[in-house]
């Protein structure tokens, strides 16, 4: 059986709640709960997602299924980055509305619901309502690297977006799944929902502090990876040509 295979939504899940994984055993099962706790009210399941982890990411992950039933755990034969365990994901998710989170537990879960309730309450064209970290708990060096970034991607792109860096976010997986795939490209999903005609919210979210582990990223390494993505979206912008109205007759 393929986890990942496109398989209609059993009536059961409403939301699926997704989160990447990479050495993140300190973090993990806490976060679980977090997640399991924010969402009782509404069906849902949770997909994690494990990036080839060097640590106990996945084991700790299984030992919860007895306590948490809704828990997947999926994990990649390869580490394959941020962008493709999201997808991974995504792929795999059973409900229409994805809510995706960090792994590192610095996106406060009980956020999730008020993002998707917003998404819900809009209509279909509405593809996304992205967080926004009001207020961050980074280094000055890492918030100023963010910004200086968000505010060149902004302008070129025009995508309304000055945090495209949190993971917190609650897509419609039917418009997630018509965007163009590349690594990385979970930094532009404002942008690319807009190129396929889908309108865009955002939401103030909380932020806290890595208790555990350590970030996967730095500024020099976000640097060399942004101005190459950059580019290859303004291209994928600048040949989008949208249909218009679409009827069936």
């Amino acid at each position: 059986m393929n986890p990942t295979r496109d398989t209609p939504a059993p009536p059961s899940v409403e939301i699926s709640i997704v989160a990447p994984m990479f050495d993140e055993q300190g973090a993990c099962a806490g976060l679980a709960r977090e997640v399991a706790s924010a969402f009782a009210a509404y069906p849902h399941e949770i997909v994690f997602v494990d990036d080839a982890s060097r640590d106990e990411t996945s084991a700790r992950l299984q030992a919860l299924r007895g306590e948490l039933p809704q828990l997947r755990v999926l994990r990649h034969g390869a580490n394959a980055g941020q962008s493709r365990a999201i997808r991974t994901g995504v792929l795999a998710a059973r409900g229409a509305i994805v809510v995706t989170l960090d792994g590192d537990g610095q996106n406060d879960p009980a956020d999730g619901p008020r993002l998707a309730a917003r998404l819900s309450a809009g209509g279909p064209e509405l593809g996304m309502v992205s967080g926004r970290r009001a207020k961050r708990q980074d280094s000055a060096a890492k918030r100023w690297g963010s910004r200086a970034a968000n505010g060149l991607r902004r302008r070129l792109l025009r995508d309304g977006a000055d945090d495209t860096g949190c993971g917190l976010k609650a897509m419609r997986r039917e418009a997630y799944l018509r965007l163009p795939y590349f690594d990385h490209m979970h930094r532009f999903l404002p942008a690319l929902m807009l190129r396929e005609g889908f309108e865009v919210l955002f939401e103030d979210v909380g932020h806290r502090a890595r208790t555990t582990g350590r970030s996967k990223y730095s500024n020099l390494g976000r640097l060399r990876a942004s101005v190459s993505d950059l580019a290859g979206v303004l291209w994928l912008n600048a040949r989008a040509r949208p249909p218009g109205e679409v009827r069936e007759l």
